[in-house]
């Protein structure tokens, strides 16, 4: 497994960065939390995506029930997306988590599909 990529420490933030970071769009980031932890197989994505389109259907093709959540457009809630991707350290959308793990966007959940590691990590009750 490779290293994530760093982040600032918390010794290189005030507190009140510290705190404006925790409450940017904190509503929106704890319903994706929530859902993630919740639901078997989540989608979050965004209006007009045609990777999020793609995603979609290969995942309703293959027969995997999944939640989707979508925020906004090219043209609309791109700080609600920003504070969605600040949170899981993903840069794009689809995210995708399966089991309340990100398993990544449309490539790697075409590639999970094709080696059959989304099931596998969906286990016996897909």
């Amino acid at each position: 497994m490779t290293t994530p990529r760093s982040l600032l420490s918390d010794d290189k933030r005030t507190p009140a960065a510290a705190e404006a970071m925790a409450g940017f769009h904190r509503d929106i980031v704890d319903q994706v939390r929530t859902t993630v932890e919740r639901e078997p197989v989540v989608v979050v994505g965004m209006a007009q995506n045609p990777f999020v389109k793609k995603v979609r259907q290969a995942l309703t093709e293959a027969g995997i029930t999944f939640t989707y959540l979508e925020y906004g457009s090219y043209f609309a809630k791109w700080k609600e997306r920003l504070a969605i991707k600040m949170w899981s350290g993903w840069p794009t959308f689809p995210q995708v988590y399966v089991r309340g793990v990100l398993i990544g966007g449309h490539d790697d959940t075409i590639k999970a599909l094709g080696d059959g590691s989304l099931r596998e990590r969906l286990g016996p009750k897909a």
